[in-house]
């Protein structure tokens, strides 16, 4: 037998598709196409002015019968690694190649596993094969490795149908790039009864204006990237309380009721341009002659209504034949030519393929169906195959689906959708944002209605980024009654429950609290101790706890709606989702309290506006430097936009090689005390008028009420204009706190008071000491308190020996000193005078690591709020890290970037405005407002000696230009 020519042409099509080079694959230039909105979508045009309708006709003049039945039929496909001996692909291929099956739905699967067999399927058929998947949530609704989005109505709870848009237009880019031709969504049913079991958070809103909006945004979102959209389920599905999964709905509206609420959607939609709508398995008993015969097998729901009443001409597919709403009534044969009868055209996942295609030929050879009638269907789905050019290419291109799956920027999208749609809507005693002076222990109780849910685990793992102390259990049905007893009294013992509710919406599970753990957490709020209801994925479980202290909705359980909904609870990203829907006697539509951001977030890049790829040159900038021996190590943080978006270990503590540096490792911060604890105390006295800037220093010290030294301010300290020395060794003659800070007080000027710059350790040390004597307070037990406690630096410390091990087993060696008698210096600080002063100075001595420098460096940018606190006045600060003086380009106590040094160690690309400072050991923190970003680089470059690291300015220039460079524009 003789091969047909055109799968001979199909072969070569598909090696030509598929046997690209990697080289050349790997030269295309990366792109990232923006999301736009482009012009409406035309409606599908079927009559015979059809540009293919010539073409198609003399297709359909060639099929048979049995060719065009079977173009009606959509047949289940997984798209998971398949041997290709498997009996269940060994009968999808029979469907193919001898029943010439129309169309193929994808269910669950993965990328490379789903496109192959696409590729596999469409090489036997002999008519291109229309390939079709449920993507609601995006397309990881069914392959993994895909991005995932927020269900509709978390997406209108964002309030922004720009929204819908963009996870349509992602959702598209993805499903082409698998060869999916057609998305069954948006669902356009109006979801008003909160005891649904089927639609619920599937559905935008209880208005069916608000369901129009987004839904039409979503179409178009994936009409502009080629993809079919599908609303569903016709007329109506959101005003029911039965699964039609399980049984039959039946809904008594009469169709005034329906013109008035359900059908709204479906007609905006059809006005707008959709092309397909999925019919729905229920029985409208006061619409139709026929009390309890399903819409989709039902001429009065979808002739009547749909085709003549909303005048659709597009393609009419019904839902799962093998769902029980059908399957307990019709065989598989009426089921299928009843749905032809009714105005279907695509008969979607018989249960016995086989028979109803037997059963539909029949009916035709008997007169049952005119022929007619069947060509009318398969030229609508011929021409819709022949709009979409599979004729021309029914092939997924394997080579590129790396670089169009799930990139960064679409993930960023769907990271950034999940968190507007987080909602509030309750918040007794002002529980969030989550404070650790007000909460010190935290329960995270994932609560689920099976043997467990797999976020769960992930909800205590993602609150632990945020606080320091965190217990976990679970409650599902697996939980022994001596676990729910340790449960309820671990929440007594604790200063705040977080319930995570990962009662799930799907189909054939119930979607209220079950009755066991419903009793367990009754009880845990008759405890008194403080609780939060969080609602991953059903949001009318508030009703069944409706006296918890919060009730907020995160509507999804996926590990990502998690991730982005931690961190409304501590104030690290805002809470703006308003409530589409309504529970009566709780909550109505547009309800939704507001948050602002008061915290840093930890996120990827893409969201703080970096570009990972061109971030990944910081890597090779601190790998070479490490090679080099410029240090043995680092970390490398960077924060933009409020967003912890780089924060990367590098290296090791020292040339030994046999301890790596962890992110979180603690540094000596060496001359960044001046900034972080010396002018940050200083501003915050200025700003409660305890000292003015032009106070003199011998208000404060009275070896300063001589000679010159009586014109020297605390302005001048700050500027290091007082003319006082850059430093003196003192320690080779003192070796005790009060004996260096007398000499320093000692010192006599050099220069001018305000005449010339000299960077000097010794005006900060002055300046400590005046913090002391206003506050009543020394340094470090001022600015802990006042400071480092309120912004929640955990790991900021003077003497961190002194804390404990969970600080000073993660801080590499600074230096080995022969020459002032300390040996190895460890754990204890670099700067010989701090040193001898016992660790607490004010120009050195304060050690950190960047995620509590990323939290400080924040606070400035957010004008001096964290975690809402005021901490420090908006006007302070700007007046600070402004240039301050006409003899040299410094802020008070801050460095700014200084365009006429040999070396730019703000980065030559940064913003005139760039303030921060360095540190002697190797550490900078440099920070752009007009990019709102900072850059933060700790090394222990000093170690072992000081001759080491000689190129370390160069190193920090590098590193913040990389970052700047990474900005998208």
């Amino acid at each position: 037998m003789k091969p047909h020519p055109l799968l001979i042409l199909l072969f070569f099509a598909l090696l030509l598709n598929t046997c690209k080079s990697v080289k050349e694959v790997q030269d295309e230039p990366r792109e990232y196409p923006q999301l736009e909105r482009p012009a409406d979508v035309e409606p599908m045009d079927i009559t015979e002015r059809h540009p293919y309708a010539a073409e198609v006709d003399s297709i359909l003049a060639d099929m048979s019968l049995e060719e065009k039945v079977g173009q009606l039929f959509v047949v289940m496909a997984y798209g998971t690694f398949t041997n290709d001996r498997e009996r269940e692909l060994l009968r999808l291929k029979r469907l193919v190649r001898d029943h010439y099956i129309g169309g193929v739905i994808f269910s669950t699967g993965d990328v490379y596993g789903q496109a192959i067999l696409n590729n596999k399927l469409q090489y036997l058929s002999k008519f291109p094969i229309w390939i079709s998947q449920d993507m609601e949530s995006g397309a990881a609704m069914r392959v993994n490795g895909t991005t995932r989005f927020s269900p509709a109505m978390g997406i209108a709870a964002t309030g922004n149908p720009i929204n819908a848009y963009q996870k349509g237009q992602i959702t598209a880019r993805e499903a082409r790039a698998l060869g999916v031709h057609q998305v069954y969504a948006p669902v356009l049913d109006v979801n008003n009864n909160p005891e649904n079991p089927v639609i619920n958070v599937r559905s935008y809103a209880s208005d069916p204006n608000v369901v129009s909006e987004f839904a039409i945004e979503f179409m178009k979102g994936l009409e502009s990237e080629g993809v079919m959209a599908t609303g569903k389920h016709f007329p109506g599905h959101g005003d029911t309380d039965t699964d039609s999964h399980l049984a039959l709905p039946v809904i008594d509206h009469d169709y005034e009721r329906l013109q008035e609420l359900e059908l709204v959607p479906f007609q905006n939609a059809i006005d707008a341009g959709l092309r397909s709508v999925m019919s729905a398995h229920i029985a409208f008993p006061n619409i139709s002659k026929n009390d309890d015969l399903p819409g989709t097998l039902d001429p009065s729901i979808l002739n009547r209504i749909l085709l003549e009443d909303l005048q659709f001409q597009g393609l009419v597919v019904t839902d799962g034949l093998q769902m029980q709403g059908i399957t307990d009534h019709f065989s598989p044969g009426d089921a299928a030519v009843l749905s032809i009868l009714a105005g279907a055209d695509v008969i979607l996942l018989s249960p016995d393929e086989l028979t109803a295609i037997d059963g539909m030929i029949k009916a035709v050879e008997s007169g049952r169906i005119d022929e007619d009638r069947i060509d009318y269907s398969v030229r609508k789905i011929l021409k819709t195959k022949k709009e979409r050019g599979l004729f021309r290419d029914r092939f997924a291109n394997i080579e590129n689906l790396s670089r169009q799956i799930n990139t960064p920027e679409y993930q960023a999208v769907a990271d950034r959708i999940a968190r507007e749609s987080v909602t509030l809507l309750r918040n007794e005693g002002n529980v969030l944002p989550i404070h650790q002076a007000a909460f010190e222990d935290i329960l995270v109780l994932g609560v689920s209605d099976g043997d467990g849910h797999s976020s769960a685990g992930l909800l205590a793992e993602e609150t632990g980024k945020y606080y320091p102390s965190v217990q976990f259990r679970e409650l599902n049905g697996r939980t022994t009654e001596s676990e729910i007893e340790e449960i309820i009294e671990k929440s007594r013992n604790v200063d705040l429950v977080l319930i995570g509710s990962f009662i799930m919406v799907r189909s054939y599970h119930p979607i209220q609290m079950p009755e066991r753990q419903l009793r367990v957490l009754q009880q845990i709020t008759e405890t008194g101790t403080p609780s939060a209801l969080l609602a991953f994925g059903n949001p009318y479980v508030v009703r069944d706890l409706p006296y918890t202290n919060v009730h907020l909705l995160a509507w999804a359980s996926d590990d990502n709606q998690v991730r982005q909904t931690v961190p409304a609870l501590f104030g690290a990203s805002p809470v703006q989702g308003s409530f589409p829907g309504e529970i009566p006697g709780m909550y109505s539509v547009g309800d939704g309290l507001s948050l602002t951001q008061s915290r840093i977030r930890y996120d990827i890049p893409e969201a703080a506006g970096l570009i990972t790829d061109s971030l990944l040159n910081v890597d090779k900038i601190m790998q070479e430097a490490i090679n080099d021996s410029v240090f043995p190590g680092g970390v490398v943080g960077v924060m933009r936009n409020g967003v912890m978006a780089w924060h990367q270990g590098y290296g090791y503590h020292d040339y030994n090689k046999t301890r790596a540096v962890e992110p979180d490792d603690v540094y000596d911060l060496a001359s960044v005390t001046k900034v972080m604890a010396t002018t940050t105390s200083i501003m915050k006295l200025v700003d409660e008028g305890k000292i003015s800037l032009d106070d003199p220093v011998a208000k404060y010290i009275e070896e300063f009420k001589n000679g010159n030294k009586r014109q020297i301010t605390i302005r001048h300290l700050l500027l290091h204009t007082s003319g006082l020395p850059a430093f003196r060794i003192y320690v080779d003659v003192f070796t005790t706190r009060h004996e260096i800070i007398q000499a320093v007080k000692d010192e006599p000027l050099i220069n001018g008071v305000g005449s010339r710059y000299v960077y000097s350790d010794l005006g900060f040390i002055l300046l400590a000491e005046i913090v002391e004597q206003v506050s009543g307070e020394r340094i470090d037990l001022f600015t802990r308190k006042e400071l480092f406690s309120p912004l929640e630096m955990n790991y900021t410390w003077f003497n961190p020996d002194l804390v404990g091990p969970e600080i000073y087993n993660r801080i590499p060696p600074s230096e080995i000193d022969p020459v002032y008698r300390r040996g190895l210096v460890h754990r204890k600080v670099n700067d010989e005078r701090a040193y001898y002063m016992g660790g607490i100075a004010g120009h050195a001595g304060l050690f950190s690591n960047a995620n509590d420098i990323a939290k400080y460096a924040f606070m400035l940018l957010n004008g001096g709020n964290y975690g809402g606190r005021q901490l420090i006045s908006q006007e302070t600060i700007e007046y600070f890290i402004g240039e301050r003086s006409s003899i040299n380009h410094r802020g008070l106590g801050f460095d700014r970037k200084n365009n006429d040094a040999r070396v730019i160690t703000a980065g030559t690309l940064s913003s005139e405005r760039t303030f921060g400072h360095t540190g002697f050991t190797g550490t900078s923190l440099w920070i752009d407002p007009e990019r709102d970003i900072a850059v933060i680089l700790l090394t222990n470059r000093t170690y072992p000696t000081r001759q080491y690291g000689t190129q370390i300015s160069r190193i920090r220039s590098k590193i913040a230009d990389a970052v700047i460079e990474s900005i998208k524009e």
